[in-house]
């Protein structure tokens, strides 16, 4: 008896794939051992840089607020200890938003806590 292959399921999931990885360059978008390759490895960095966003958002917000403060004489560190001790309970998402774009409130805030 000759073997049963599924065509029709296979197609289907060898077109899902190539959709997938459309608009990349050269044969990463047609040719289908090239093209899963490159998905296969393109869903490997997008799950790994949405860990690593994480971090560098939290780095970026770091030396918003060390900037911010140290206008006022405080270190960052210093800054968080104080902020914890008081137990002021805005995250450091907040916290570089108002050093960048409201200084007065940010001014306050280092105020309260000194």
């Amino acid at each position: 008896m000759p073997r049963s292959v599924n065509v029709v399921a296979a197609r289907a999931r060898r077109k899902k794939a190539l959709k997938l990885t459309k608009g990349q360059f050269g044969r990463r978008k047609n040719v289908w051992t090239v093209a899963k390759n490159s998905l296969e490895k393109g869903l490997l960095y997008a799950y790994r840089d949405r860990k690593a966003k994480k971090r560098s958002f939290r780095n970026l917000w770091i030396v918003r607020i060390n900037a911010g403060c140290r206008q006022f004489g405080m270190s960052y560190s210093v800054f968080m200890g104080k902020l914890h001790a008081k137990n002021v309970q805005l995250n450091r998402k907040v916290l570089a938003d108002l050093a960048m774009n409201h200084p007065q409130a940010f001014k306050a805030i280092v105020d309260s806590v000194k």
